[in-house]
């Protein structure tokens, strides 16, 4: 609880009206949540206006309302402030609300298309093995020195997400590792709290139906980078042409990295196999557990983050080497030793082509690629086509299929995909809807040495159909299958 004057501390509003001094009991966005003494911001959404809410807060006994517009007649026992942008304005009065706690450990966004998950779990155990106390926001799960917290949103609400930082910040955390996705950046998710650094891994693909443009998405990403103060550091990726945008008018301090050209941070691979792969860094040979181009770069942007956050060069290689791969990113599933499985989250065409193009280059010998596929409902359209195409041009066979269709027909997801497909290439393309069907005939079709890939849900155990979460789990689906053929 604290007063209204200080949730508006360093805020910029265009007028305030009534009793400052009262005190908030919360703060909230959600006018079914507004309870005797909070304070309502009313933000403008994707589905609803939350202006249009404005009198059942006050009914529900709002002290104060925040708002781009003051409805007619405005209660006078209520105090209104007015703001330019008011999701920018919450995320703001959420960190003073909670006393902002990204300023009292150092705070590291990992944003890209891919690889966001890998290098920001791999930070905070890196941190976590290096004796320090952290916290984790990531797709997969959230985390508290050790202790696993429910996850829906790469990146949470205002409101979660300060009062989580609260949370790690009362138990003593050092450090803190958040994936920043472009729809919480754009959403103003972030603004308010303070980051110690920023890491840019790449940007290709995706989420094209919440942009509506390619260049919309590289500035939602670009604005996380246009925030950072002068203290915090930059680090991208070059091997991307992005990775030089993200750092234009950036005032932190510039870092770059990469696996093909000259950089601040380097990396080569020297040996690589389906356990692993040795790299050399900056000059220093490790083995590590993780494989393909794409995880070297995504190790390397962990060993760059943590030398620039002041660990010790040759402990942060130790600590690497020992390392585990992200569950469900290109990860080994076993239950048969004739045919290697694998589960990976891939579910852009850049991933897929990174993951399929690492899999040929290690399987041996005649050994044939069986990949299976499919692609999220209610998510962008326009990758589909272009992901059955990858995915039938870089296997021996591809069994299209059922990914998480939410509030779309699996059937027409399906039909988008297949018109990605070119006429030579729909003779070594099944479609198999059902997805425990499709693994299987997978497993059924596949030969001694043959490698088996199922993309797109990685480390999620369910599949979202009409809203209804069914329990679903590719890596269990998998084995059973295999296991049924030994």
């Amino acid at each position: 609880m604290t007063s209204i004057e200080n949730i508006l501390n360093n805020i910029s509003v265009i007028s305030v009206t009534g009793d400052t001094s009262v005190v908030i009991s919360s703060v909230e966005f959600d006018s079914r949540k507004v309870t005797e003494g909070s304070m309502f911001v009313a933000v403008k959404g994707i589905n609803a206006d939350g202006h249009q809410f404005i009198n059942q807060s006050v009914a529900a006994g709002a002290s104060a309302v925040l708002c781009e517009q003051i409805p007619e007649n405005p209660s006078c026992e209520v105090c209104w402030i007015t703001v330019n942008n008011s999701a920018k304005a919450l995320g703001e009065v959420a960190s003073n609300f909670y006393n902002n706690p990204s300023l009292n450990f150092n705070l590291v966004g990992v944003t890209g298309t891919n690889g966001k998950t890998t290098v920001a779990t791999s930070l905070y155990n890196m941190f976590m093995k290096l004796g320090y106390k952290c916290g984790l926001f990531s797709t997969v799960c959230n985390y508290i020195n050790g202790r696993k917290l429910a996850t829906t949103y790469t990146t949470p609400d205002p409101l979660y997400l300060n009062k989580t930082l609260a949370d790690m910040e009362a138990e003593g955390c050092d450090y803190v590792f958040m994936e920043v996705s472009s729809h919480s950046a754009d959403q103003q998710r972030i603004a308010g709290l303070r980051f110690a650094g920023a890491i840019f891994t790449n940007l290709t693909h995706d989420h094209l139906d919440y942009h509506k443009t390619f260049d919309n998405y590289l500035a939602a990403k670009k604005s996380f980078f246009d925030s950072l103060t002068p203290s915090a550091f930059a680090l991208v990726n070059i091997d991307d042409r992005n990775g030089r945008i993200m750092l234009q008018n950036c005032k932190a301090s510039h870092h770059t990295f990469s696996i093909r050209t000259m950089a601040d941070f380097r990396c080569s691979i020297l040996e690589c196999g389906f356990s692993g792969m040795c790299i050399k860094i900056n000059g220093e040979e490790v083995w590590v557990k993780f494989i393909g181009d794409f995880n070297a770069s995504n190790l390397l942007a962990v060993y760059a983050s943590s030398v620039l956050l002041g660990a010790e060069s040759r402990e942060a290689l130790t600590v690497i080497s020992n390392l585990n791969p992200v569950s469900g990113r290109l990860e080994a599933v076993e239950g048969n030793s004739e045919i290697s499985g694998i589960v990976d989250y891939a579910h852009t065409p850049d991933a897929l082509s990174n993951v399929i193009e690492t899999i040929k280059r290690l399987r041996q010998g005649n050994a044939k690629l069986i990949t299976v596929v499919g692609a999220g409902g209610d998510r962008d359209k326009t990758k589909r086509p272009k992901m059955a195409l990858i995915s039938a041009q870089g296997s021996d066979k591809l069994i299209l299929t059922s990914d998480n269709p939410r509030n779309e027909s699996p059937e027409a997801i399906l039909d988008d995909m297949e018109s990605g497909i070119t006429a030579d290439l729909k003779k070594k393309t099944l479609r198999i809807t059902d997805r425990k069907e499709a693994i299987r005939a997978a497993v059924m079709l596949a030969g001694k040495g043959d490698v088996i890939l199922v993309a797109g849900k990685g480390h999620e155990t369910y599949q979202d159909i009409k809203g209804v979460k069914y329990h679903f789990d590719d890596k269990e689906e998998l084995i059973k299958a295999l296991e049924t053929k030994k």
